[in-house]
């Protein structure tokens, strides 16, 4: 099954790649590893403002990541030249999570964004991670994603 028949069954469409809001590009390709920048999490339109352990659930935040997730898979078919076909191997996903000093599931919110890549690109989508607990993120918004992948 390829990427798109699996983003189809699971009743994803892409976005389009998000306009930086600073001084920086959605992505960069060195040799066969493209690198994305960071993905906040965002609601509709908006970003998702919150801080896991103070007014935000693990489970939402999970739904943040998976989303970001998303977000990162519509920037990744950009960086391929509009094939996700091409992507051999998502290699490393660092996540940034907007939490306070004695949340300790960063591990768990982060799983929302790993488990949706294994489902769309299956063993090529088992990759190396991170996951930070930091006091903030830009613009308040409770969840950032970063991602490094190999392409054919």
């Amino acid at each position: 099954m390829s990427v798109y028949d699996k983003l189809q069954a699971l009743n994803i469409t892409l976005p389009p790649v998000a306009v930086p809001a600073a001084a920086y590009v959605p992505y960069v390709q060195t040799g066969k590893l493209v690198f994305l920048s960071g993905h906040i999490a965002r609601k509709d339109g908006k970003p998702h403002v919150g801080q896991l352990g103070r007014n935000m659930s693990t489970d939402e935040g999970k739904a943040a990541a998976r989303a970001i997730a998303i977000e990162l898979i519509g920037t990744l078919q950009a960086a391929c030249g509009g094939d996700l076909n091409r992507v051999r191997r998502i290699v490393k996903v660092m996540s940034l999570v907007n939490s306070t000093g004695d949340f300790t599931e960063q591990h768990l919110v982060t799983n929302g964004a790993s488990e949706l890549l294994g489902e769309v690109f299956g063993d090529a989508g088992k990759h190396a991670r991170s996951a930070f607990g930091v006091a903030q993120i830009p613009l308040g918004a409770c969840v950032e994603i970063e991602l490094i992948a190999e392409l054919a």
